[in-house]
């Protein structure tokens, strides 16, 4: 069984796969300036050539937010506002289509058709004991 083992392979994630004849995606350098402390921390980080670089990035020594040393800011996205489930709603329906619904819905409950069963009125009761 000793002779079937890898000798020299260390536990752990280790890739024998070689570098030779793999082409890298292009890539860029972004310089960040940290100026949390007086002597300005910089760093340069790696990225690929068609990602958005953003402007802030977390400084890898204090923790403090860096800016991107090209001093660029960036420029604040168009929020959409929250589509609430009424708005959804009235995509699809009309105020009075709305009214007619809520009328039929409230005459079914009243009559015991629909809803909890404690809501129902008791007239079978009645019926019942007469």
């Amino acid at each position: 069984m000793a002779e079937r083992s890898l000798r020299g392979a260390r536990l752990g994630t280790q890739s024998f796969e070689d570098e030779r004849g793999v082409e890298m995606a292009p890539r860029q350098e972004v310089v960040y300036t940290c100026t949390r402390h007086p002597e300005e921390h910089k760093f340069t980080l790696t990225m690929a050539d068609d990602a958005e670089v953003p402007m802030k990035w977390e400084c890898p020594r204090c923790g403090a937010v860096a800016k991107h040393a090209a001093g660029i800011e960036s420029t604040a996205k168009e929020a959409k506002p929250a589509r609430t489930h009424w708005d959804m709603l009235l995509e699809r329906r009309s105020i009075p289509e709305l009214e007619e619904i809520l009328t039929e819905r409230l005459e079914l409950l009243r009559a015991g058709e629909i809803g909890p069963v404690h809501l129902h009125r008791r007239t079978s009761k009645r019926k019942r004991t007469a």
